[in-house]
């Protein structure tokens, strides 16, 4: 199953029940970014325009909120990889810093999923279904070092970007050492 797939499958049929599900989708992801993985559904229903029984009806439990939110940005994510022109080697490159992204605003929610949870196992299927082709073509180009695989990757900007920093440019920066770690070297 694709992370759209899972979406799909929670997105309601009704009209007003779809824009309701979706404000509320967009209100958590907001304010998850800003305030962390302890934002208060109060707040979410607030910036969404629902009443708190609105999101409980599409969420039964903030786990279940929780999980569709970064099901959703998983499922941003892969689309823009499919965007990209994957024979070119210098689209992991620009897929690498988008998953930085994905995980420096994620990392919180990302960290709540339980390993045994449906939107663990999809999200995870997806990006690693994406990833690895795309290591595969960047090393046959010679873009990678052969001696790294798509999943030491992963788990290395997985950690990196869990990191605290002063600021998005410092972040930035032990991104690009990570990245210049995987080319190969004269």
């Amino acid at each position: 199953m694709a992370p759209a797939d899972l979406i799909a499958s929670r997105r309601p049929h009704r009209a007003d029940a779809r824009r309701n599900f979706d404000a509320v989708l967009a209100a958590a992801a907001e304010a998850f970014t800003d305030l962390g993985g302890e934002a208060s559904l109060g707040e979410i229903a607030r910036r969404a325009g629902v009443g708190i029984a609105t999101l409980y009806r599409h969420f039964p439990s903030r786990d279940d909120l929780i999980e569709c939110v970064y099901t959703t940005s998983v499922d941003d994510l892969v689309r823009y990889g499919q965007s990209l022109d994957q024979a070119d080697p210098a689209s992991l490159e620009d897929w690498l810093r988008r998953f930085t992204t994905h995980l420096a605003t994620k990392h919180a929610l990302a960290a709540m999923l339980t390993r045994e949870s449906e939107a663990y196992l999809v999200s995870r299927e997806a990006i690693y279904g994406f990833a690895e082709p795309l290591f595969a073509r960047a090393r046959e180009a010679g873009a990678v070092r052969g001696d790294v695989d798509a999943d030491d990757v992963l788990r290395l900007v997985f950690a990196v970007t869990g990191g605290t920093y002063t600021d998005d440019a410092q972040r930035d920066r032990a991104v690009r050492i990570v990245l210049d770690g995987i080319r190969p070297q004269p």
